[in-house]
């Protein structure tokens, strides 16, 4: 690490000095920019130094942006910016060039602050080694949930107890649309139609609507958790883009709503990761997170359990999380001692999905005559899978005569199970000659 003074003094107001670079200018950089500039004297006694920003390094200098920022702040030259600062503060997204900016300001013993969920889901283990071993502080409290104070909490306030379960809503875009598709009866096209028309989803929302974003932040979330790696190929992953209205409509009439979750949890053998649309209880705490607002649930041995809710996205409240990271950091660059980074101390493996016990609610479309029911429960049974509750409804096509044809529309909900045994008991389900169509698999949480 190159040697250098991270603090200076102010000559003029006897106030330390420190010297913040920006990486990036976009939705939350502009705002983090907004709050240094505007809230400066705040900022200072609540840190007990002046936070002098040095510079905004953007791809464009001359781009237009929603928040007024003096053009002399703006730069190309990020590098440069970074080896002059003593906190550094990474929102450009992306794996390249934030990566190697990072890794440089750790070289050069800058304290950094992300917020990039992406790049700490793939390579967060070796930028926490580096941080440690550079004696720095690098903190991300703003790559999960947005505005919500979630991972300090699981690192400070819960370091005395034992977490054993995790599960959230941390995805804001996609519990809008299925919060539509509940709430109206749309399809999951017409609620995405309607996300992005307001703004929620991007012009690409495949990271959002196949699981991606909620993955990387189930692996951060895990990892903080249970004190050990987990990288994003850990997580088991399901989007939403195969949830219809049916299965919406069937949720309501059983009493669920259907929500993508993040699920992290410490089994006897190690560790399950897990993202795919749930259905969940509508009266528990998770099933009454409306629009794009983010919530996770927390289960612990003496605390029990705790939610924590508030927007998931959005520029001034994720800078709101961001600056919490700035304020800490420049409270112990002023005091001294050394950089923390993550509480990683265990190696536990990650388990496959198949060691997860669950419930599933099972859509099937089947033939409407005699012995179809005992031919399924059938192998519900062979595969030791119990049956907690099953729904039937008739269609008749045509004439509703005896030359129609009738279908019948089946939902079970199961007891909690192996997933192995619960897929197993779907592939032979659909091997029977009576099964049009398996319509629907989805797990069941909150019971």
């Amino acid at each position: 690490m190159t040697e250098r003074n991270t603090v200076d003094t102010n000559a003029s107001a006897n106030t330390k000095t420190l010297r913040v670079a920006l990486l990036g200018a976009g939705n939350v950089g502009s705002q983090v920019a907004r709050i240094l500039l505007d809230d400066a004297e705040g900022l200072a006694a609540r840190t007990g130094a002046r936070l002098e920003l040095l510079g905004i390094a953007v791809r464009n200098v001359d781009a237009p942006r929603e928040v007024a920022i003096p053009q002399e702040l703006f730069t190309t030259d990020a590098s440069a910016l970074v080896r002059g600062a003593d906190i550094v503060i990474e929102l450009m997204g992306g794996l390249e060039p934030a990566r190697s900016l990072i890794l440089e300001a750790i070289e050069y013993g800058a304290t950094v602050i992300t917020g990039n969920k992406a790049l700490l889901a793939v390579d967060g283990p070796t930028l926490y080694e580096k941080a440690d071993a550079a004696g720095v502080q690098l903190s991300y409290e703003a790559a999960v949930a947005g505005a919500i104070p979630i991972l300090r909490p699981i690192v400070d306030s819960l370091a005395g107890d034992k977490i054993t379960r995790v599960m959230g809503i941390v995805n804001g875009t996609t519990n809008f649309i299925l919060d539509a598709m509940d709430s109206t009866g749309a399809d999951f096209a017409e609620a995405l139609a309607e996300a992005t028309r307001l703004g929620y989803a991007e012009a690409d929302p495949t990271a959002d609507v196949e699981g991606h974003d909620a993955a990387a932040k189930g692996a951060i979330l895990a990892s903080l958790a249970f004190h050990t790696r987990v990288a994003l190929e850990d997580v088991d992953c399901q989007g939403i883009t195969a949830v219809t209205a049916a299965d919406i409509a069937a949720a309501q009439d059983a009493g669920y709503v259907i929500k993508l979750l993040a699920i992290a949890e410490k089994l006897n053998s190690g560790v399950s990761v897990r993202v795919h649309p749930t259905l969940i209880p509508r009266e528990h705490p998770l099933g009454a997170v409306r629009g794009a607002f983010n919530a996770v649930f927390v289960e612990a041995e003496n605390a029990g359990e705790l939610m924590f809710y508030g927007r998931g996205a959005g520029g001034a409240p994720t800078a709101s999380a961001v600056m919490g990271d700035v304020v800490s950091a420049a409270r112990r660059l002023v005091l001294g001692g050394p950089g923390k980074t993550d509480s990683t101390v265990e190696v536990l493996p990650v388990l496959p999905i198949d060691a997860v016990a669950t419930r599933y609610c099972i859509g099937l479309e089947a033939a409407d005559q005699p012995g179809v029911l005992s031919k399924i429960t059938a192998l519900f049974a062979e595969h030791g899978v119990s049956i907690e509750t099953m729904r039937q409804t008739v269609h008749r096509d045509g004439d509703g005569g005896s030359n129609g044809t009738v279908s019948a529309e089946l939902r079970f909900v199961t007891h909690r199970a192996s997933e192995a045994a619960l897929a197993a008991t779907v592939e032979a389900i659909r091997g029977l000659d009576i099964i049009n169509s398996v319509t629907s698999v989805l797990r069941v949480e909150g019971v």
